[in-house]
């Protein structure tokens, strides 16, 4: 059943750890709220509005924030494994060191997102804006970011190992020292990318 905004409210404003595992939330207006720690594994978060909410340390794996508005929203160190993101606004969010692993982020904006030292391995980010996107030292590792826009990137040192880059517009991005190794960069458009010390071995180009 559906919890009323008033239910969640008296949740959030409880001591203690939040728990609202499982919940349907869906829709529900959660900006600026503070949530750190919090649990919200499973929960149905569609359509909510999480805009510049404090989600730092939050277990998150396997919701589903599809379509959420996570503008600016402060991810750090968070749990997001298997999370479907599709479509989801997250322009501006702090992901720095969050877990991401096989999440799905199909068209999800995450331009100008800070995602340093985050794990993105086997995650979907096909068609995903992720232009001025900070990525350095982030795990890349067999993600699929075919016809993503990743323009003014920084990848510095990051891990693209085995990564499906295929159409995806890297125009002006820094993969300075970057692991390329086998990734498949057909029809990528690298026009003006810095790929000085990157390691493009076996990468499909």
């Amino acid at each position: 059943m559906k919890m009323t905004q008033a239910e969640l409210e008296k949740i959030i404003a409880a001591p203690g750890n939040i728990c609202l595992r499982g919940e349907d939330l869906r829709g529900a207006d959660l900006r600026q709220a503070d949530l750190t720690h919090a649990d919200l594994t499973h929960a149905d978060l569609r359509q909510a509005d999480l805009s510049s909410a404090e989600l730092r340390y939050v277990e998150l794996s396997s919701a589903n924030l599809r379509g959420a508005n996570l503008r600016g929203v402060n991810l750090f160190g968070a749990n997001l494994r298997g999370v479907n993101l599709f479509g989801a606004n997250l322009f501006g969010a702090n992901l720095k060191h969050a877990d991401l692993s096989s999440a799905n982020l199909k068209h999800a904006d995450l331009s100008s997102a800070n995602l340093k030292g985050a794990n993105l391995s086997s995650a979907t980010l096909r068609g995903a804006d992720m232009s001025g996107a900070e990525l350095r030292d982030a795990n890349l590792f067999f993600a699929d970011m075919s016809g993503a826009d990743m323009r003014d990137a920084d990848l510095r040192d990051a891990d693209l190992r085995c990564a499906k880059l295929a159409g995806a517009d890297l125009r002006h991005a820094d993969l300075n020292r970057a692991n390329l190794r086998h990734a498949n960069l057909i029809e990528a458009d690298l026009n003006r990318a810095n790929l000085r010390g990157a390691d493009l071995r076996g990468a499909k180009k």
